[in-house]
């Protein structure tokens, strides 16, 4: 019989078996290649039909069928079913196509079409790059033929920059940027071609990649490139130094919190009085300190660590400054506070279950999310007990850091007209 293809196409019991042969064809495999097809969830009208077209009466009388029900779904010998339908192998493509509604796209073929752009950047990358067999690897190996050409350009800028190594005299990264790759924030740290330029400079190093700002700014430092020492910067309040440079000089002579950026604190860095210094996460605290003519020194870092908080965490250790650390009470506070206890030994502050009662059940808006495995388990508990952020704005936080000796979670605010008396 010769079967109408458009009612083949457009029956719903039959579209598992389109579907499973098209999902052969896009593997790879020809009409010619199939010899059978297993067909997952295919209905019984589907089954008996199938038996109709290919099974004979001497089979049905001794129980014996051409489409076995297995383990995986139906088995279905294809050239009998075509044979059996009156179709040809070079019409089973446009009927499936038009059964499933997609054209067969032959994954094979994109398969290998893939690999051998990634052996021709390979090739390409071993000439620019000999030097950073280990980059070069982690470059080439997900490439596509979307990703080439942007390839080819971070491979060119890569060599570029490393054949020049160390820059004399030191350069910006952005300049760097500029000039080999022709955008000045292409090396931005982070962009992915920031992140393979300080893998690049760690290979030829010879040590693991840093992944702390300060380090990754030294590692760019030893390169003779100079990463932003501007544009960030760290909050100091009532901070005294004993030195007489002009950061020094600027401390003690400020009447508002002082912005130092990393040029400040590696070019002239101030000499700090041993007086300790409490370090907090957000810039409200320094303000509410200035509302209420707090007397105690205070920095800022702003949230995350960066180069330049680092900086000047680390200046004070080796100065010999105590280092006290107050952070929000969520997932991203208590991280940052347990990297500056374990790497400067500061003592956390503000950070304690009895703050948490104090602050009372509902002490944010904000849910709480999951905590660092870092965190204190009785702090965690309390914490979790409430389900909600504390920040440092609040009243009980301010309280504690900023009149320790007061237990009233409102006390912290000076009474109208006494600020500053």
């Amino acid at each position: 019989m010769t079967a109408d293809r458009a009612l083949l196409a457009a029956d719903p019991e039959l579209a598992p078996l389109w579907q499973a042969i098209h999902d052969r064809l896009s593997a790879g495999s020809t009409p010619a290649d199939i010899a059978t097809v297993t067909v997952p969830g295919l209905a019984p009208g589907a089954v008996a039909a199938l038996k109709s077209w290919l099974d004979t009466s001497a089979q049905r009388r001794r129980g014996r069928t051409r489409v076995p029900h297995t383990d995986r779904g139906v088995k279905v010998p294809l050239h009998p079913l075509l044979d059996a339908l009156g179709l040809t192998a070079d019409t089973l493509q446009s009927l499936v196509e038009d059964a499933v509604g997609r054209t067969v796209v032959n994954r094979r073929h994109g398969r290998l079409a893939a690999a051998e752009l990634r052996q021709e950047l390979a090739f390409y990358a071993q000439e620019q790059l000999p030097h950073l067999p280990r980059l070069r690897a982690r470059l080439t190996s997900g490439a596509d033929e979307e990703s080439v050409p942007e390839m080819r350009r971070l491979i060119d800028a890569l060599a570029s920059v490393t054949r020049h190594l160390p820059h004399a005299p030191p350069r910006t990264l952005a300049k760097i940027a500029h000039d080999h790759a022709g955008d000045p924030h292409y090396f931005d740290a982070v962009t992915g071609p920031g992140q393979r330029l300080i893998t690049a400079l760690a290979e030829l190093a010879g040590r693991p990649e840093p992944t702390r700002p300060d380090h990754i700014r030294a590692l760019l430092a030893e390169h003779g490139i100079i990463a932003d020492r501007l544009s960030a910067t760290v909050l100091l309040h009532r901070v005294t130094a004993l030195g007489d440079g002009p950061i020094d000089r600027r401390l003690n002579e400020a009447t508002t919190p002082v912005a130092l950026n990393l040029l400040d604190l590696t070019h002239t860095p101030p000499r700090l009085a041993p007086h300790p210094l409490t370090v907090v996460e957000n810039p409200s605290v320094i303000e509410a300190a200035m509302e209420c003519a707090s007397p105690q020194p205070m920095a800022c870092t702003s949230g995350q660590l960066r180069a330049v908080d680092h900086a000047l965490l680390q200046l004070a250790v080796d100065q010999g400054v105590p280092l006290h650390y107050a952070g929000d009470l969520d997932a991203a506070g208590l991280h940052i506070a347990a990297t500056v206890q374990q790497t400067y030994g500061a003592r956390l502050v503000a950070m304690d279950t009895a703050l948490v009662r104090a602050a009372g059940d509902q002490p944010s808006a904000v849910p709480l999310g999951p905590l660092p495995n870092s965190c204190d388990p009785a702090l965690a508990a309390q914490l979790q007990a409430t389900g909600r952020v504390l920040y440092q704005e609040h009243d009980a936080v301010l309280t504690r850091l900023l009149d320790p000796a007061s237990s009233q979670p409102e006390a912290w605010y000076p009474a109208p007209g006494q600020v500053g008396e």
